[in-house]
């Protein structure tokens, strides 16, 4: 019997737990499906097993792979994630606001998105198929910054373009985003948004992502009260609520107006809502105020020449020109007259007479002796007048020089207490007490 070469023959050798073991001719041994063998067929049994090749189901099953291959790449290979586009929206003295358009992902899935500083991550964005910009706060004041976005999806990740931001100085007012809120004074109003304008700034009336300040005189929404908060008369607007929220600070427009007359950025600690603004008058811009600014306080200059005629310097000092010269070498004159100060000077105020033949301790005789200073910038001075024959003349020896002082230093020492005057004159003995001098007896009644 001839076989066909593509039928084998083998005996069946052993069947156990669902297999058959086969030996062929050659001493091949084979595991077997007892399933696939015929009925019947048990250990012992010779059984012939051909083999053919299936090229229909074959072409049938590779018509199918590639047409699926096809469908996927055009769902999902024709279309890939770009990359962001990261763009400045504002900046500021400490922060700086960032955006970018919708990100596109095609058929891909959000892994995150993340925003780098200098070549840092700092944060990733919250829901970024939602969320297109960001502000990034407390950065150093005139320094120079790197920003770049990174997305990562399912299909790989994509970087955004490098940005390079250099955050403003304290003389650069042009980073200001106000949010105008209810303003009373329409002028006021009015003066803001040109300072702002000039200041190149920018304003809204909705808090939006790059508001720096919140700008109002009442926190109500209308003069009248906010509705939208039940009808309240005064009550604060939703506006003001979400500022107060968000942390951003809620000033006067005078904050504005002060910042453009100094032209740079003016401290708000002043201009908080419910604070009274500091008086300026460089940035008011109402006639009225500026004519009251303009203006010198009368009380301010009364007590000013108040205080000046209280020093005791110029109470003290005559002018040369209204003093009348005296002699010099009339000591009657002098002792019966002596230069007395004002009283009002003196803070203990006491009448009396003294001994004529009284003197002074030599230290306090020339300042006691001092006549009134003849006039020195302008007019000459006037001839010492001759004495008469009859008066007592005092010696050209015992005179004593006196010195040239500038009025303006000319201080009129009070007399001197009693109770100096006679320590001065006690002289202690060789035995260790001491001796009383020659004493004088004065009436001070």
């Amino acid at each position: 019997m001839t076989k066909a070469q593509d039928s084998f023959t083998f005996t069946v050798g052993k069947l156990d737990a669902g297999m058959a073991i086969l030996l062929g001719d050659r001493a091949h041994l084979i595991e077997f499906p007892s399933v696939l063998l015929p009925p019947g067929a048990t250990t012992g049994s010779i059984v012939s097993i051909a083999v053919h090749q299936n090229v229909a189901q074959e072409r049938k099953r590779d018509h199918e792979f590639w047409s699926l291959q096809e469908d996927i790449l055009e769902t999902f290979g024709s279309h890939s994630p770009e990359n962001p586009q990261l763009e400045v929206r504002n900046v500021t003295q400490t922060s700086v606001t960032l955006e970018w358009p919708p990100i596109k992902l095609a058929t891909a899935k959000l892994r995150s998105l993340d925003i780098y500083k200098n070549g840092q991550r700092l944060a990733a964005i919250p829901n970024a198929l939602n969320n297109y910009s960001t502000k990034l706060s407390g950065l150093s004041v005139d320094t120079q910054y790197t920003f770049q976005l990174l997305l990562r999806t399912s299909a790989g990740t994509y970087p955004s373009n490098l940005i390079r931001v250099r955050t403003h100085t304290i003389a650069d007012t042009s980073g200001i985003s106000v949010c105008f809120a209810n303003v009373t004074d329409s002028v006021l109003l009015e003066n803001a948004k040109l300072a702002l304008k000039e200041m190149r700034a920018k304003w809204s009336d909705k808090i939006q992502i790059d508001t720096t300040h919140f700008v109002c005189t009442t926190p109500a929404v209308t003069p009248s009260g906010a509705q939208p908060t039940g009808g309240v008369a005064a009550a604060p607007g939703a506006e003001y609520q979400r500022a107060l929220q968000l942390s951003i600070p809620v000033v006067q427009p005078q904050w504005i107006l002060a910042c453009h007359s100094e032209k740079k950025m003016v401290p708000i600690s002043g201009y908080y809502l419910g604070v009274t603004p500091p008086a300026n008058a460089g940035y008011s811009q109402r006639p009225q105020s500026m004519s009251q600014a303009s203006l010198p306080s009368s009380s301010a200059a009364h007590k000013n020449s108040a205080s000046r005629q209280s020093l005791p310097v110029i109470r003290r000092s005559t002018p040369p020109s209204a003093a009348p010269q005296r002699p010099i070498d009339e000591e009657e004159d002098e002792e019966e007259q002596p230069p007395k100060p004002p009283l009002s000077d003196f803070k203990h105020k006491s009448s009396g007479t003294m001994d004529r033949n009284f003197k002074f301790p030599p230290s306090q005789t020339q300042a006691q002796a001092v006549p009134p200073v003849p006039s020195i910038p302008t007019q000459p001075p006037t001839p010492k007048p001759e004495p008469e024959a009859g008066s007592n003349r005092i010696n050209e020896d015992e005179m004593t020089p006196v010195a040239v002082v500038v009025p303006s230093s000319v201080e009129v020492p009070p007399p001197p207490p009693v109770e100096k005057e006679i320590r001065k004159s006690f002289v202690e003995s060789d035995d260790g007490e001491e001796e009383v001098g020659e004493t004088v007896e004065i009436d001070l009644r």
